[in-house]
């Protein structure tokens, strides 16, 4: 049998060979799709995409590959090997593709768009997952609470909910989490990593939902608006906040007097008047406040400062019960005259 009856095709895929010159030279191999190959070598690699035959086993987990790439790739989930680093933030990847996608992070780049709703991505496993709240029935049903799931990992995901496992304990502060993806990010914590960063005043961040609430003060996006009135927020927790005003609720009680706050910065700071608490400490004169307000209203009189001024005489004063003062002075003594 010669070498060119040797390498011909056995599958119906791949049913055309003809010989160019010497094989040594080259090989021209045509399947019914129009695919050619003119080399011998990556023909026969071709050929196990119709015969599985994967030779490249790997030693530590005996996983098996057709293609010596794949097989090279994978060794890198028992090396850690992660070649591929991004320029902006640091970030290393295994795979040349996870870097690709992972650049539209800093682009904001999305080009994975769903047909049925519009909505876009910037990674195609995004992508993918998406098109099933379109197709997939919701299949996975949790028998505590009724809730339903598309994607079984979801489901197990939830069941954590109930069961408050956190098996994801950090190293170094004990805390844990429920998500994988939790974990990942409060490491950052730690590390200092902040790979969100503005390019319009270079300000970086360690997480990507306050990456994208600093970028409103550019953009001048108000995206909350308010049924009531009208009034639109930047972000939802300033949103939430003012729907209070409405609804006259208070949700944060005092335990000691029953007082009762709108906002948890002002529950909070009133606990100071019942624990005596003083967290600000002048780090001149060693005094100490309750509050921020009037800890930097303290440090006037160290600086100097005078940021109220009477528009009828021009003078100045570091408080503005000083300023009220004066003018209750101006009137009483315009009155006398």
């Amino acid at each position: 049998m010669s070498s060119s009856e040797e390498l011909k095709p056995t599958d119906a895929d791949c049913t055309t060979v003809r010989s160019v010159g010497n094989l040594s030279v080259g090989l021209v191999v045509e399947d019914q799709s129009g695919k050619t190959f003119t080399d011998s070598d990556i023909y026969k690699t071709h050929l196990r995409i119709h015969t599985r035959e994967k030779p490249y086993q790997c030693d530590q987990c005996e996983k098996s590959f057709s293609y010596l790439c794949h097989y090279k790739t994978h060794l890198r989930i028992h090396t850690g090997e992660k070649p591929y680093q991004c320029e902006q933030c640091g970030h290393s990847f295994r795979l040349l593709r996870s870097y690709k996608e992972h650049q539209h992070v800093h682009t904001e780049e999305k080009p994975y768009q769903c047909d049925q709703c519009e909505k876009a991505f910037s990674r195609l496993s995004n992508y993918k997952t998406h098109l099933q709240v379109h197709t997939a029935e919701k299949s996975h049903h949790c028998e505590q609470c009724g809730k339903s799931f598309r994607f079984l990992t979801s489901y197990k995901r939830h069941q954590r909910v109930h069961t408050e496992e956190k098996q994801y304990q950090c190293d170094q502060c004990g805390k844990g989490f429920r998500f994988l993806s939790d974990y990942k990010t409060h490491l950052r914590v730690h590390t200092g990593e902040k790979p969100y960063r503005c390019e319009q005043c270079g300000k970086s961040f360690r997480f990507l939902s306050d990456y994208k609430k600093h970028l409103r003060i550019h953009t001048g996006e108000k995206p909350y608006q308010c049924e009531q009135c009208g009034k639109s927020f930047s972000c939802t927790s300033h949103y939430k906040r003012h729907l209070l005003v409405h609804t006259g609720e208070k949700p944060y009680h005092c335990d000691h007097c029953e007082k009762q706050f709108t906002e948890s910065s002002d529950y909070n700071r009133h606990q100071r008047t019942h624990t005596g608490e003083k967290p600000y400490q002048c780090e001149q004169c060693g005094k100490r406040y309750g509050h921020l307000s009037s800890y930097n209203q303290h440090l006037r009189c160290h600086t100097g400062e005078k940021p109220y001024w009477c528009s009828r005489c021009k003078r100045l004063f570091a408080w503005s019960k000083s300023l009220k003062v004066h003018r209750c002075v101006d009137v009483y003594e315009e009155s006398s005259d």
